[in-house]
């Protein structure tokens, strides 16, 4: 897991990411990772429209997101 999100941060990817909360709940997000730092890291996320920080262990699944090119006809 700690390899993508990695990835995503040298890159710049967005990611959509399965992320079980500390209550048992679990969220889909797309998010683009800021920093990392040890056992957690800082990402924007785009569900709260805010920066959010979130334990690495706590991520379920992570897909990059793969943006569509506009086409002009």
């Amino acid at each position: 897991m700690r390899s993508s999100l990695e990835k995503a941060l040298r890159y710049g990817d967005i990611l959509e990411v399965m992320y079980q909360a500390k209550d048992g709940s679990i969220s889909k997000r797309k998010i683009r990772v800021l920093n990392l730092h040890g056992k957690t890291f800082t990402a924007y996320c785009f569900l709260r429209n805010s920066k959010r920080t979130f334990l690495i262990d706590q991520v379920l699944a992570v897909v990059p997101v793969r943006e569509k090119e506009t086409v002009i006809v």
